[in-house]
């Protein structure tokens, strides 16, 4: 005798949800995420993305009912730590090569976050899924790296930049397409870091006695 929980909703949406491979499954989150990069998120429709995909309208709606339920579901899916595994013992060299990560996929990922900025502020689920995958990840990696530089003696605790940092690397990212019309790429973030993140924790290096601008003369008097 079949039981009353295995004939439920539950069991029938798992058994619709197992029919989709997981290969298939990533091309629909890669699909969508691509056309919301492409179009933006408004001009995105799931039967946009079936056509796509080469797939039915049906097939999306069974597994997500709603656009920002799909597209959420991309977004967790997509989630990557581009800072994970930097650890040089230094806290400025991992900062430099953070600068370098994130350089390289500051274009791909700024324009999601760009295309998605309007849609996330009216829908929860949405918001809180661009934050696990894009934005929570890498913050908590930054601030790995700062407090081992706090444990290392590099920083002091209680430094007032600590807080910042994070805002400091994530706002750049956001702000050049706007002030220039260019994405922040590596050589750019590393710039970045060397003449604003380090020495605001106090991390800059003194220029050597010939990097240093020469004192000014005073004026001859005969």
């Amino acid at each position: 005798m079949t039981s009353q929980a295995a004939d439920g909703p539950e069991t029938v949406v798992a058994s619709r949800r197992s029919k989709i491979t997981p290969e298939r499954e990533r091309e629909f989150f890669d699909a969508v995420l691509d056309q919301i990069r492409e179009c933006g998120y408004e001009s995105v429709t799931m039967e946009g993305v079936a056509a796509t995909t080469r797939c039915s309208k049906s097939t999306l709606y069974r597994q997500w009912k709603t656009k920002p339920q799909f597209v959420a579901a991309a977004l967790r899916a997509n989630r990557r730590v581009r800072f994970a595994g930097i650890d040089t013992g230094s806290v400025a060299e991992d900062l430099r090569q953070a600068a370098r990560a994130a350089g390289d996929w500051s274009g791909k990922d700024t324009r999601l976050l760009q295309a998605l900025g309007p849609a996330v502020t009216a829908d929860h689920e949405l918001a809180q899924a661009l934050r696990e995958a894009l934005v929570n990840p890498e913050i908590a990696a930054l601030q790995e790296i700062l407090a081992r530089g706090v444990d290392r003696g590099e920083i002091r605790a209680g430094h007032p930049a600590l807080e910042f940092v994070p805002a400091m690397m994530f706002g750049v990212l956001r702000v050049r397409p706007v002030l220039c019309g260019e994405y922040a790429d590596s050589d750019y973030l590393s710039r970045f870091v060397e003449a604003v993140v380090l020495p605001a924790l106090g991390l800059a290096e003194e220029p050597h006695d010939d990097e240093r601008e020469p004192e000014p003369r005073p004026p001859f008097r005969g």
